[in-house]
């Protein structure tokens, strides 16, 4: 299992989507991207995806944080430009750190 934490922006437009909505879209696009998700065990499997902090509707931020689990090793570089090619204008990836648990 492989650990990847990022960092994004939320700003313009985007700032007006709710973090119910900002998970679903950060998993749609890792999806699209191809990325090798792990996924939870059970009934339901879903991508072990974090987001560290909700922010209120309306509220721009310069620096977010996201977690990721994946199956198998993907450089940094790659993956944050296989996902940024999958995401909305407004939400910009700005740095991605890998680790191997």
């Amino acid at each position: 299992m492989y650990k990847i934490n990022f960092v994004f922006s939320k700003k313009g437009t985007m700032k007006y989507i709710s973090h119910l909505d900002l998970m679903r879209l950060f998993m749609r696009a890792m999806r699209r991207a191809g990325l090798p998700l792990k996924l939870t065990e059970g009934f339901n499997p879903h991508p072990r995806l974090s987001i560290k902090r909700a922010l209120k509707l309306g509220v721009e931020s310069e620096y977010e944080e996201g977690c990721i689990f994946l199956r198998e090793p993907v450089s940094n570089r790659e993956f944050k430009e296989r996902l940024q090619k999958q995401l909305p204008e407004g939400i910009q990836i700005k740095d991605v750190q890998g680790n191997i648990n």
